[in-house]
């Protein structure tokens, strides 16, 4: 009797211990499917870091040329004096960051000029009225737009330098 209530132990034992454990086989079709699923998780969070980019440098663009429109106002209702042939457009971007004085006070347009976030540095290409649109050449009479410098191309395919 004694030696019956053993084996079955030893039975229940080893059934137990079997199920207890993962076999080679369910480890690797694990491994496999948390592998698949990571390489396609990749290229979503590269296209996630992109889209935040390609957002910040429309953020930037934008501050940007509303700081050049708010100066061209100012300057247009008399606030402060421009130079001729510049038609009331900031000379550079530091001038929108270090600010003109209007009836003794100091007025900024732009806190800093931002970094653009596709190339990495506070660089950015330069239209006055006199140029080309299409050209990334820089008269130097005046700023009328800004444009990155990148070379890259957005996620819609349009270059980063036409926005």
């Amino acid at each position: 009797m004694m030696k019956l209530m053993h084996l079955r132990l030893l039975r229940c034992g080893a059934s137990r211990r079997s199920e207890a454990g993962l076999t080679l086989v369910e480890l690797i079709v694990t491994v496999a499917i948390l592998s698949i699923l990571a390489s396609a998780a990749v290229p979503i969070a590269r296209f996630k870091v992109q889209r935040e980019k390609e957002r910040e440098l429309r953020r930037d663009l934008w501050e940007m040329r509303d700081a050049i429109d708010h100066y061209k106002d100012a300057a247009e209702k008399g606030a402060f004096m421009t130079k001729v042939d510049s038609q009331n457009y900031p000379p550079d971007l530091d001038e929108l960051v270090k600010g003109v004085e209007v009836q003794g006070k100091k007025v900024k347009f732009l806190r800093k000029i931002p970094v653009d976030p596709m190339t990495g540095k506070a660089e950015w290409g330069l239209h006055s009225m006199q140029d080309d649109p299409k050209s990334d050449s820089y008269g130097g009479q005046s700023v009328f737009d800004v444009y990155s410098k990148s070379t890259g191309t957005a996620l819609d395919g349009t270059k980063y330098s036409e926005w």
